[in-house]
């Protein structure tokens, strides 16, 4: 049986392989984004140093993009109600 450690390791690891979000993540775990963020903030940090630096950069880089990310949805929004009226 997999330890709490396993999961935050397995967690920061899909992180990093695949430069994902927090959301993405919990998705593909089957728990909350606040115990993925948790996980891979506080608890990593304390178990893997080096991966938690690797994951610490994926998430300053999504963090940085979320504004573009959330216009450009918006946007889409927007132009999916225009062309149903």
């Amino acid at each position: 049986m997999k330890g709490v450690n396993d999961r935050v390791i397995e967690e920061g690891r899909f992180i990093a392989e695949n430069n994902a979000t927090v959301r993405a993540c919990a998705a593909e775990f089957g728990i909350g984004k606040s115990t993925v963020h948790y996980d891979v903030t506080k608890k990593l940090r304390r178990i893997d140093e080096a991966l938690y630096m690797r994951v610490k950069e994926v998430l300053d880089i999504n963090l940085s993009e979320r504004h573009v990310r959330g216009g450009l949805s918006t946007k889409r929004m927007y132009e999916k109600k225009k062309t149903r009226i």
